[in-house]
């Protein structure tokens, strides 16, 4: 059953700070972690894709946190010198060890699939979704063109949507 709307926001609200705080580790600042948080959780109120649960509302909370997190770093560059790349890779293994809240058979399938893909694409996965990199960026980063990075990410897309898409199906067939 997908949770309500009235339902989103309380589910927000009670996990609040550990959401700012992902958004926090991100950026080093309490002000501008608040204020992502209340965009996450107006995006989550305004959006017409559905939570299928509490867990699913929640894993969507802290990635979208922490992508909001690059993008403010990424808007204030200049003014901040946020996180080294030992801290951030740090960081990732820390949130991949210990999930937070229950991550749902979507988040196994994600990453048991990742951990299939080569370690070339997982780096650019990295550079461009949890680095914050644009397509150029990452192409720069690995030495190749922007349309090679395009035609990349769009067959990476895919063929982890059909892993994804396998895995979550192969219960099914099985009972």
């Amino acid at each position: 059953m997908n949770l309500s709307e009235p339902e989103i926001l309380p589910t927000l609200m009670k996990w609040r700070v550990r959401v700012s705080a992902a958004a926090w580790l991100v950026v080093r600042d309490h002000h501008a972690a608040e204020d992502i948080f209340q965009n996450v959780a107006l995006k989550a109120m305004t959006r017409e894709v559905s939570f299928e649960s509490e867990g699913a509302l929640l894993s969507w909370a802290f990635i979208t946190a922490r992508h909001e997190g690059i993008d403010w770093v990424r808007r204030h560059r200049r003014e901040t010198l946020g996180l080294g790349e030992e801290i951030l890779e740090l960081l990732e293994c820390e949130w991949q060890a210990a999930p937070v809240h229950p991550s749902g058979a979507k988040i196994e399938a994600l990453q048991e699939c990742l951990a299939r893909a080569s370690e070339s694409s997982r780096r650019l996965l990295r550079l461009r979704y949890y680095e914050g990199y644009s397509c150029e960026e990452a192409a720069d980063q690995m030495g190749l063109g922007l349309n090679a990075v395009y035609k990349r990410l769009s067959r990476l897309h895919q063929s982890l949507k059909e892993c994804i898409e396998g895995k979550l199906d192969a219960p099914r067939e099985a009972s």
